[in-house]
């Protein structure tokens, strides 16, 4: 299918998990692709995977003043940029008083700061009917413990698909949300790494049990949805957040 052909579009952590699955099906629809990554290993894993036809940036999602670096790497790649799909993050779970400020500092960072400065950088290279897609979590509407710093994180960013919605829908952009329960990513095997098999299994299937479905989520049905989202399929979608989480927070 050709839904995203002539489109330019940003991912952001798009070396791995969602991101790097998003990426793939953005190629196959059609569009051209620039994806960031943190290290160069990611990115040279990344383009053995998606090819040389990909614009890869190594960037800190947490810097500011990287930001505004990919703009302008974009800008020269692209002149213009169609989708930007938000996905890079940081998960950092521990128990309250296991938190400091510097940790916290850092996944605000990653997840919030970074991204709202990412937009605003990218602000001038929007074409008039772009796509602002954030990549939230379920964790945000739910009382999961230890997920305190991570929740309020995405639920900043839900508060930003509203509020941004307001102020850029006058120039045709839309901006939404796809809010991801457990996927099958790099970041669950980092939760449970340095855990004997046993317990990491024993995670696993206490999670999956809280899934209606019974199973973890799949990258390419997050992939999906973002798709749908940065197509021009979905004009009249604005500020609102999709749930993929396999029926998880209905519970």
């Amino acid at each position: 299918m050709t839904r995203l052909a002539h489109k330019t579009a940003l991912i952001t952590g798009g070396t791995s998990g969602i991101g790097l699955e998003t990426a793939r099906q953005f190629i196959a629809e059609g569009a051209r692709v620039a994806v960031t990554g943190s290290s160069e290993a990611s990115i040279a894993a990344a383009r053995a995977e998606l090819g040389e036809e990909v614009i890869y940036i190594q960037a800190d999602a947490g810097d500011v003043r990287a930001q505004a670096a990919v703009a302008e790497t974009v800008k020269a790649a692209f002149g213009r940029l169609d989708v930007l799909f938000v996905n890079a993050g940081k998960a950092d779970f521990r128990p309250l008083d296991a938190w400091d400020e510097a940790a916290f500092d850092a996944s605000v960072a990653i997840n919030v700061k970074g991204p709202y400065f990412l937009i605003q950088a990218l602000l001038p290279l929007f074409s008039d009917r772009a796509s602002i897609i954030l990549n939230t979590s379920i964790n945000a509407h739910i009382g999961m413990a230890t997920s305190s710093v991570y929740a309020l994180t995405k639920a900043a960013l839900q508060s930003l698909i509203r509020t941004l919605s307001g102020e850029l829908i006058g120039r045709g952009i839309r901006v939404n949300a796809v809010s991801p329960g457990p996927i099958v990513t790099p970041l669950h095997t980092k939760l449970t790494a340095g855990l004997p098999d046993a317990e990491a299994k024993a995670m696993a299937d206490g999670i999956a049990a809280q899934i209606p479905l019974g199973r973890f989520g799949q990258p390419s049905e997050v992939a999906k949805i973002v798709v749908l989202f940065a197509s021009d399929e979905a004009p009249f979608v604005v500020g609102s957040e999709l749930t993929v989480d396999g029926g998880m927070s209905t519970l």
